[in-house]
């Protein structure tokens, strides 16, 4: 009898182990979408909006870059989220569906390249003859 039940007991801390083994790792945690803005001309745009919405559509917020054109949104569930730049009068192209994890960080860059027509902040002038 004892014999059985020793056996019993090693299969199941057996079996135990495999089913760990076998199962992804969760991460937990919140998820951080960050990244930089960058300008027609390559460069980082300082205090420009980011405007962020989970792809169903519900909850837009809008952060603003730092003066280096970085920006960072964290304590995001996971899910996936649609992402818009602007700045100077310029928009980017909107990001769809950016899939964020349980604990994931992922990095951005956005560029800046619409606009009804480019803004004098972005047009190099010519220098005077």
């Amino acid at each position: 009898m004892r014999r059985a039940l020793l056996l019993i007991v090693i299969f199941l801390l057996v079996l135990a182990a495999v089913r760990d083994t076998w199962a992804a790792p969760q991460r937990k945690g919140s998820s951080t979408l960050s990244g930089v803005v960058l300008g027609p001309d390559d460069r980082p745009v300082a205090h420009a909006s980011v405007s962020y919405q989970s792809s169903s559509g519900s909850a837009p917020h809008v952060v603003r870059t730092d003066a280096h054109g970085q920006f960072s949104i964290s304590k995001l569930k996971a899910d996936n989220y649609d992402l818009r730049a602007s700045g100077k009068g310029v928009f980017s192209t909107w990001e769809k569906n950016v899939t964020l994890r349980s604990g994931e960080t992922k990095n951005l860059t956005l560029r800046l390249i619409y606009a009804k027509e480019i803004p004098k902040a972005y047009v190099k002038s010519k220098p005077k003859q």
